[in-house]
């Protein structure tokens, strides 16, 4: 995994290469495939190759998301929480304004988060498990127990580390904030801000909000203290350089580098 958001906000694309994705599960009888639209870039792990049923749930959001911001343009910009407009507003709308509220973020902080879960909820109907990547925050809906290896930029715990996924625990979210990886700009500078719980849109918020609570190494464990208040954060991980802090239900575990 690696930087969603960072303290501007999110965007509904994603771009740049996709290097941390070599990090990822490769679980027995899990198909693999990529699901574009646009400048959104999904990475699928499910039973079967669901492409088209990936693509129309991508769509789907999209639209949704796209329309609502034609209506309501502050969603798309600002970075503090905002209150749910009045009248008829989306499932998907309704989450991110609900998550940026728990976690004193702007509603497009959780936008990746939840287009994740909105796909993973839509191929769960066709696979027995299913494992939806986009811009570093992870859905996952599996049956057996996954590693996701974290992934921290310049620090010498990526690629070295990571973090033990139950299958009991699921439907669950691993979502990461980054102010060293990826193009956004996070107020903080942690390497990585993990945040691990459901829905995934408050991970996805509560991941942003971790990293913008870290200005130096002495942040580190009062931030994750925080993360983990946040109702439906299960764990909460930040790392900055060779200093690391967890707190909440995280399990580590060594794994290989990539290549």
């Amino acid at each position: 995994m690696t930087a969603g958001t960072g303290g501007q906000p999110d965007r509904l694309d994603g771009g740049g290469e996709r290097f941390y994705r070599c990090f990822q599960p490769r679980g027995r009888g899990r198909v693999p495939f990529r699901v574009q639209l646009d400048t959104t870039d999904l990475y699928v792990r499910a039973d079967r190759d669901l492409r088209a049923a990936a693509l129309a749930a991508v769509r789907a959001a999209r639209t949704v998301l796209e329309a609502h911001i034609a209506d309501h343009p502050e969603f798309a910009t600002a970075l503090t929480p905002l209150e749910t407009p009045p009248g008829e507003v989306p499932a998907l709308a309704t989450a991110m304004y609900a998550a940026g509220r728990e976690a004193g973020v702007g509603p497009m902080a959780a936008v990746a988060g939840t287009v994740a879960e909105h796909v993973g909820r839509a191929l769960r109907a066709h696979s027995r498990e299913v494992l939806v990547e986009n811009g570093g925050d992870l859905y996952l809906d599996v049956s057996d127990a996954v590693v996701v290896g974290l992934f921290a930029g310049p620090s010498p715990f990526s690629g070295h580390l990571g973090l033990r996924v139950h299958a009991k625990h699921t439907p669950l979210a691993v979502c990461t904030s980054s102010a060293s990886v990826g193009p956004s700009l996070s107020f903080g500078v942690a390497d990585a801000a993990v945040a691990v719980g459901h829905p995934a849109a408050v991970a996805d918020a509560v991941a942003t909000a971790l990293g913008n609570r870290i200005q130096g190494p002495g942040d580190l464990e009062a931030a994750v203290q925080w993360a983990t208040s946040v109702c439906g954060i299960r764990g909460a991980v930040a790392v900055l350089g060779d200093r690391l802090a967890a707190a909440g239900e995280i399990e580590f575990t060594r794994v290989a580098p990539a290549g």
